[in-house]
C-alpha cells in the first residue's frame, strides 16, 4: 500500500480534528465543490437545481426538494450528499454528479467521507483564506503551484495545481557553471550511472562515417577516409576539428539539415485530400532551408523570415519563399465544402504548426477547451491565432533568386504534350456536339436558326480570344452558343440541352480531359517565378480553388476582416468570446497592433526572442536528437506535462544558452556537440563496472548509440558510391524511378484520375538526392514508406525506426537495389583495380576485407560466373501509356481511355544486365550481398 492510499484510508476511518477537518475541506472539499457541484447548486441562485443550495452550510444542511439534511456530520453513511456521491444508492439518491463522465474517483470520495467524519466544519471565506494563507508553502510542495494564465474558461481550470517537475520548460534559461574544457561532457557526467566507465573513443574510420553522414547524409569517399586516419594518428583533436569544419563548409550540409527540417514542417509537393493538386513552386521553400543552413544564418532570422518574412521584406523574393512554411500542411477548398471550415483548418493547422515546429507545443489540444494537462488555455490558442486571422493564401510573384538553380525547365514540354492532348479531346468532344445539335434539332422538327446564330457568334467570340469562364483553359463552341441563348431567355425546350447526345465514354473522357487541363495549371507553376506564399489581407469571398491563387489587388478594403473568438467546441460556426492578437500568457503577454499587418511580425519576435525558454531548447533539443538519435527531452514537439522529461536538464539548458551566445549559429553547437568525448565515444559496449545493459548505457551516454540509415541515406549512399549520384543542389523536384506498380496505379482524385508516376528520362536527372524527389501525398515511394520515412501529414518530431520483413525484400529483393548494385559492379571492372574486392570494400565499407571475407567473395563471385553466363537478358521496353477503367459519374456506365505517357518517350534506362558481361553480373550479386549488410546500413 502506497502512503498516499495509507493516509486516504487512515482520513476515512478516524474522526480527525476539528483542524484538520478544516483544512482538509479548504484544500480539498470545497475545490471540488466548486468543480463539479455549484454550477448547478449555487453559482446562479435563479437556476438552482432541485432545490438543493450549496454556498453555505445553513443551506447545504437544509438539502432540498426532498427536506433531508445533505450532511449528517460525524455520519458519512447517512448523509445524502456522500451517498449519492457514491452513485451506490440509486433506489434512495439519485447520483450526483449526474453524468457518468463527471464521478467522483474514489480519493475525491474519501476526502468527502473524511470531511463529514470529522464534524462537516465550513469555514467561511475569510477563515478560507487565511487556512490557505498559513498553509500554501506545504500545500505547494504537495499538491503543486498554480500558474497565472489568462482566459481560462472555468476558475476550477484558472486555479488548477501543477507539479513543479511538469514545468520545467517554462523556467527561465540558466546556464549552469562549469569547469572542464568541455561543458557537454562534465554536465553529462552529473548523470552517469556510478562506477560506470564510459567507452573509449571511436576509431578514425568508424568517427568519420558517422560524422560525414550527420552533416551530408552521405558516405565518405575512401580517399577521404585514408587521409583522416594518417591525419588522426598525429592529432586527433585538430583532425576532428578541421573535418567538422570541412563538413560544415560543404553544400551537403544544408541538404541534410534540411531533409531533417522538413520532417518537421511536413515539406510536400502537393496539397493533399481529395484533389491532391500539385504545389508547382512549394520546392523554392525547400530551397530555402537549403540555402538558409548552408549560410549559416541565425537561428532566430530563420523563424522569423519564415512566419513573417512577407512583412519584413514585402519585395524580397526570399522572404516571400521562407513563408511557405506556413502552408505546409495538407490544406484544399472544393466546391462541395463550406468555405468558412475550409479555413478554420488553415488557421488550426498553422497555429499548431508554429506551435509545434518552434515552441515544441501542441496547441490543438487547446482548440476545444482548457488543456487537460499544461497551463495553456484555449484563450491562448485562439489568441495566437488570431495573429494569423488576417494571412491569407496565394502564390505571390517572386522573380527567381542567382542563387537558386532554374535548370530542367525544358521537361515542361511533356506537361504541354499532355495539355495539347487534352485540348484536342475536348475541341473533338465539342464538335460531336455540334453534330448532336445538328440532329437534336432535326429530330424536334425546330428551327435551327437561333442556333445557328449563336454558333457562328460562338465561333467569332472564341477566335478573338474569349473565355466561357475565368481561368478555364478550354473554351467550346458548343457551350459558348448555349449559353448566349440562355441569355436570351430563349425557352429551354428550344435550344439543345447540356452534353446532347453524348455516350458513356464521352462523358468520361470529358470530364478527364476537363479535369486534367485543371491539374496541370499546378503543374506548370513549377517553372513560372511565383512564391508559395502568403499575404496579410482581409478574407476574399471564394466558394473554390481550382488553380493557383494570386493576391488581389484589393485586398485591404474587400472581403471579411475576421474577428477571432474561441470556438465553442472548436466549431466556427459556435464563436463565443472573443480574443485579440497574443501568446502563451504562461510565458507573459505582447501588445499585437490593431491592424490588419503586422501581427506575424510580432508574434515572430516574440518567438525568436533570446528570453524566450521554449525556442532555443526546442532547437538544441532537435539538434541533440539529429546527432546522437535520441533527444534529451524524449518529445521534441511536446514539452508539456505528458511529454517526456529532460534526462539532462542541465545539459539542455546549457545548450540553449550557448546557442544564444552564440549568435544563434546552429554550426558553432554542431561543433560543440561533435567535438564532446560523448559524441565520439565507441558504440562497443563496454561491460565492466556496475550490471549495465546496452540500453541503459546508450541513454547515459556511456556508448555510443548505433543509428540505421533513414531511408533518403541508404538510396543516397547507394548512388553515391556507385558514381551515379548528381550531386547538383536545388531545382525542381526530380521524379526518380519507383515500384512500376506503384507508378502506375490508378490514383483517383476528385472526379477523375491522377497523371500515372513517370520518372525522368535521364538518369542524370532521376539520381539527384532524395531530399529532391517529387514528395506527392497521394504517392509514397514504397523503399522510402518501408524504410520509415514518416507522412507528410503531420509534423515528425523523430523517425521510427522499424524492423519488419518488407524491409528485405524492398532492399535485397527490390529493383532499385539491384540496379545499384550493377551499377557499383561496373564500376569496379571498369576502373580495373589490382584487387576487385578490395576496391568493393573500400567504396561499401571504407576499410580493406579480412582474409575470410576477400575469400567468401571472391568463391562467390566465381560460382556465379557461370550461372549469369547462362542467362539471356532483354532490354526493357517502357511503357507509352496505360489503360484506366473507371464508371462514369453521370450514366454509371463502365468507360476506358488510355492515358498517354509521353515522358517515357526519351526514356533512357539504366545500366541493364544486357548492358554488361556475365562477370560484371556475377559481381553484383556479391555487391547486394555488401548492400544489404549492417555495416553498410548503419552507422555505429
Amino acid at each position: 500500500m502506497t502512503g498516499k492510499v495509507l493516509i486516504l484510508s487512515l482520513l476515512a476511518a478516524t474522526s480527525l480534528s476539528a483542524q484538520d477537518a478544516e483544512a482538509l475541506y479548504v484544500r480539498r472539499v470545497w475545490p471540488l465543490f466548486q468543480e463539479k457541484c455549484l454550477a448547478c447548486h449555487g453559482n446562479d441562485e435563479q437556476k438552482i437545481k432541485g432545490g438543493f443550495d450549496m454556498r453555505t452550510l445553513e443551506t447545504a444542511l437544509k438539502g432540498g426538494e426532498s427536506e433531508k439534511p445533505s450532511i449528517i456530520p460525524g455520519k458519512p453513511e447517512e448523509s445524502p450528499l456522500y451517498l449519492a456521491s457514491t452513485r451506490q444508492h440509486e433506489a434512495d439518491w439519485e447520483p450526483m454528479p449526474p453524468k457518468e463522465a463527471d464521478k467522483l474517483y474514489a480519493e475525491q470520495l474519501n476526502w468527502i467521507k473524511a470531511w463529514i467524519t470529522g464534524g462537516a466544519p465550513w469555514p467561511d471565506e475569510s477563515k478560507r483564506n487565511a487556512i490557505a494563507k498559513a498553509n500554501a508553502e506545504k500545500w505547494s510542495a504537495e499538491d503543486g503551484i498554480t500558474i497565472k494564465t489568462t482566459g481560462a474558461l472555468s476558475p476550477e481550470w484558472a486555479n488548477r495545481r501543477y507539479k513543479p517537475e511538469g514545468l520545467w520548460a517554462y523556467q527561465p534559461v540558466k546556464k549552469p557553471a562549469t569547469k572542464s574544457p568541455n561543458p557537454i561532457d562534465e554536465l553529462i557526467a552529473l548523470h552517469m550511472p556510478e562506477g560506470v566507465r564510459p567507452a573509449p573513443a571511436a576509431d578514425a574510420r568508424t568517427f568519420i562515417r558517422r560524422a560525414t553522414f550527420d552533416l551530408t547524409g552521405l558516405p565518405p569517399t575512401p580517399e577521404e577516409i585514408t587521409a583522416f586516419e594518417q591525419s588522426y594518428i598525429h592529432d586527433p583533436a585538430s583532425s576532428i576539428q578541421h573535418l567538422i569544419n570541412r563538413l560544415l563548409a560543404s553544400p551537403h550540409y544544408g541538404e541534410r539539415m534540411a531533409r531533417h527540417w522538413l520532417d518537421v514542417t511536413r515539406y510536400a509537393d502537393s496539397s493533399g485530400f481529395a484533389n491532391d493538386y500539385e504545389r508547382g513552386n512549394a520546392w523554392r521553400y525547400r530551397d530555402y532551408v537549403v540555402r538558409s543552413f548552408n549560410a549559416d544564418k541565425p537561428y532566430d532570422q530563420f523563424i522569423k523570415e519564415q512566419i513573417a518574412g512577407d512583412e519584413m521584406q514585402p519585395s524580397n523574393p526570399e522572404l516571400l519563399i521562407a513563408t511557405g512554411f506556413l502552408r505546409m500542411g495538407p490544406w484544399e477548398l472544393t466546391g462541395m465544402e463550406v468555405a468558412k471550415i475550409a479555413r478554420q483548418r488553415f488557421l488550426d493547422d498553422v497555429t499548431n504548426s508554429v506551435g509545434e515546429t518552434f515552441l515544441a507545443h501542441s496547441l490543438q489540444c487547446a482548440r476545444c477547451h482548457d488543456h487537460k494537462f499544461d497551463p495553456v488555455p484555449t484563450h491562448d490558442s485562439y489568441s495566437m491565432q488570431a495573429c494569423f486571422s488576417t494571412t491569407q493564401l496565394a502564390e505571390r510573384p517572386a522573380p527567381f533568386l542567382p542563387s537558386e538553380n532554374t535548370a530542367g525547365f525544358d521537361e515542361s514540354k511533356y506537361l504541354e504534350t499532355r495539355r495539347i492532348e487534352h485540348m484536342t479531346m475536348l475541341a473533338r468532344l465539342d464538335d460531336k456536339l455540334l453534330a448532336n445539335a445538328e440532329k437534336w434539332f432535326a429530330e424536334k422538327k425546330l428551327d435551327p436558326s437561333a442556333w445557328n446564330k449563336a454558333v457562328i457568334s460562338a465561333r467569332a467570340f472564341i477566335a478573338n480570344g474569349g473565355k466561357m469562364k475565368k481561368g478555364r483553359s478550354f473554351t467550346g463552341v458548343f457551350e459558348t452558343a448555349r449559353s448566349a441563348l440562355q441569355k436570351q431567355n430563349l425557352p429551354e425546350d428550344q435550344y439543345p440541352p447540356k452534353l446532347v447526345g453524348f455516350e458513356p465514354e464521352d462523358y468520361g473522357n470529358e470530364r478527364v480531359a476537363r479535369k486534367g487541363l485543371e491539374r496541370l495549371k499546378w503543374e506548370l507553376e513549377r517553372y513560372e517565378p511565383f512564391a508559395f506564399s502568403v499575404y496579410d489581407g482581409r478574407t476574399p469571398q471564394i466558394v473554390s480553388v481550382y488553380q493557383p491563387i494570386r493576391m488581389p489587388q484589393d485586398r485591404m478594403t474587400t472581403g471579411e476582416l475576421e474577428q477571432t473568438a474561441i470556438l465553442g467546441g472548436g466549431d466556427p460556426f459556435s464563436p463565443t468570446k472573443s480574443v485579440k492578437p497574443g501568446v502563451l500568457s504562461v510565458l507573459g503577454s505582447v501588445e499585437f497592433p490593431d491592424a490588419i499587418e503586422g501581427r506575424r511580425t510580432v508574434l515572430a519576435n516574440w518567438i525568436a526572442s533570446k528570453d524566450n525558454p521554449l525556442t532555443t531548447r526546442a532547437i538544441v533539443n532537435r539538434l541533440w536528437l539529429w546527432h546522437f538519435g535520441q533527444a534529451i527531452a524524449g518529445n521534441p514537439n511536446n514539452f508539456g506535462s505528458t511529454g517526456k522529461k529532460p534526462t539532462h536538464p542541465e545539459l539542455l539548458d546549457w545548450l540553449a544558452a550557448t546557442l544564444v551566445e552564440k549568435n544563434w549559429s546552429i554550426k558553432e553547437m554542431h561543433r560543440a556537440i561533435m567535438t564532446s568525448a560523448a559524441y565520439r565515444r565507441s558504440s562497443e559496449f563496454n561491460a565492466e563496472g556496475p550490471k549495465l545493459s546496452h540500453e541503459e548505457a546508450e541513454k547515459s551516454y556511456a556508448v555510443f548509440k548505433p543509428r540505421r540509415l533513414m531511408a533518403e541515406e541508404m538510396r543516397d549512399a547507394m548512388l553515391s558510391i556507385t558514381g551515379e549520384l548528381n550531386p547538383t543542389l536545388g531545382g525542381i523536384p526530380n521524379r526518380p524511378e519507383i515500384n512500376i506498380e506503384v507508378a502506375m496505379q490508378p490514383r483517383q482524385v476528385m472526379g477523375t484520375f491522377a497523371s500515372a508516376w513517370v520518372p525522368n528520362a535521364l538518369p542524370s536527372q532521376r539520381h539527384r538526392r532524395s531530399l529532391y524527389a517529387l514528395k506527392i501525398r497521394g504517392v509514397r515511394d514504397p523503399f522510402m514508406e518501408v524504410f520509415n520515412e514518416p507522412g507528410p501529414d503531420f509534423s515528425c518530431e523523430a523517425r521510427e525506426v522499424s524492423t519488419v520483413t518488407p524491409q528485405v525484400f524492398s532492399l535485397f529483393n527490390g529493383q532499385a537495389t539491384y540496379d545499384r548494385a550493377l551499377a557499383l559492379a561496373n564500376r569496379v571492372m571498369q576502373e580495373k583495380p589490382a584487387d576487385v574486392i578490395t576496391r568493393l570494400f573500400q567504396l561499401a565499407y571504407g576499410r580493406p576485407p579480412s582474409p575470410a571475407e576477400k575469400a567468401a567473395c571472391t568463391t562467390h563471385w566465381h560460382t556465379m560466373v557461370s550461372r549469369q553466363a547462362a542467362i539471356a537478358f532483354k532490354q526493357p521496353h517502357p511503357p507509352l501509356s496505360v489503360k484506366r477503367d473507371a464508371v462514369e459519374e453521370n450514366t454509371g456506365e463502365k468507360f476506358s481511355f488510355q492515358e498517354k505517357l509521353p515522358g517515357y518517350a526519351d526514356f533512357i534506362p539504366d545500366l541493364q544486365p544486357a548492358d554488361v558481361d556475365a562477370q560484371t553480373r556475377a559481381l553484383a550479386d556479391v555487391c547486394l550481398v555488401l548492400l544489404n549488410s549492417n555495416e553498410f546500413v548503419y552507422l555505429y
